[in-house]
């Protein structure tokens, strides 16, 4: 059965509602869906199972990739705008062929039933973000994350929208491979905690500081282990770091007039030697 397809030609209601999802963190927390424009971005969702609601194109010829696209991923209903609307929507200055409403979902919480889809994760590495400011920020985390083989990103207390068009443009598709758990309320973090400890009896929570405590490269990571990041600004909170089973840190050159790395690549270069760690112990035949 043919899709529903409704054109649009003025900025009316239901366009309004889309720059809504675009724009507006609460019409998305409002409506359980979130905007996605990029051909990447696009596709890694529909690779990741993400349901997709709607499909919104500007009314010209499109390219094979979107008429594929179209013609395979079933939707409630499409959205066909004036070249014109579609130029305001997207956020491109070559304007996108195709976006996207897809739907959000929450991600398993699988160290509380053992199952992570169709498999159990046995040596976890996990990231926290403690109050994210920065879109950017985020989305290279996201991206980081995929890339060294992360299980998942808690973002815990108030911070930027996982959501965002930003994060989701930054993160390079990354957000739609990755398992986001966020928790605004510190007792969430707490409970979480205490179910991996329960799960992994050996679990590291390691805390991350620019002050001079204990290089990373010193601190055993190739067992389950969670690398929690602080807020770009403020660092990781007091309560997080008493939480921590050891503070660490990014050794800087003793002529640097840097501080600290920018948190996404401090995320990039710790969680580079956790799977440095976890390689070389794996090849001894030494995994914890």
């Amino acid at each position: 059965m043919p899709v529903k397809t409704i054109s649009i030609g003025k900025q009316n209601a239901s366009f309004q509602q889309l720059q809504g999802l675009k724009d507006n963190r609460t019409k998305r927390l409002r409506q359980g869906a979130f905007f996605v424009e990029g051909v990447r971005n696009i596709n890694q969702a529909i690779a990741a199972g993400w349901k997709i609601r709607s499909f919104i194109y500007p009314d010209k010829d499109l390219s094979q990739w979107a008429e594929n696209v179209l013609a395979s991923v079933a939707t409630q209903v499409n959205y066909r705008l004036t070249a014109e609307l579609a130029a305001q929507l997207s956020g491109k200055e070559d304007v996108s062929e195709l976006m996207a409403v897809v739907e959000m979902r929450k991600p398993e919480r699988w160290w509380e039933t053992g199952d992570a889809g169709q498999q159990t994760v046995e040596n976890p590495l996990l990231v926290l973000f403690d109050r994210p400011s920065n879109k950017g920020n985020l989305g290279t985390i996201l991206r980081t994350c995929d890339a060294m083989g992360a299980n998942g990103l808690f973002l815990t207390g108030h911070g930027v929208d996982p959501y965002d068009p930003e994060v989701l443009q930054s993160s390079m598709g990354s957000f739609f491979r990755i398992p986001v758990w966020q928790m605004e309320r510190g007792d969430e973090w707490e409970n979480c905690v205490a179910a991996l400890r329960a799960r992994y009896p050996g679990i590291k929570l390691v805390g991350t500081t620019s002050h001079r405590e204990r290089p990373v490269y010193g601190e055993r990571l190739s067992g389950p282990v969670v690398i929690m990041l602080g807020n770009e600004t403020l660092g990781l909170s007091h309560r997080y770091k008493e939480m921590a089973d050891v503070l660490c840190t990014i050794p800087m050159a003793e002529t640097s007039s840097a501080s600290s790395l920018n948190v996404g690549c401090a995320a990039s270069v710790l969680l580079y030697e956790v799977t440095r760690q976890r390689t070389i112990y794996s090849e001894r035949g030494k995994t914890e």
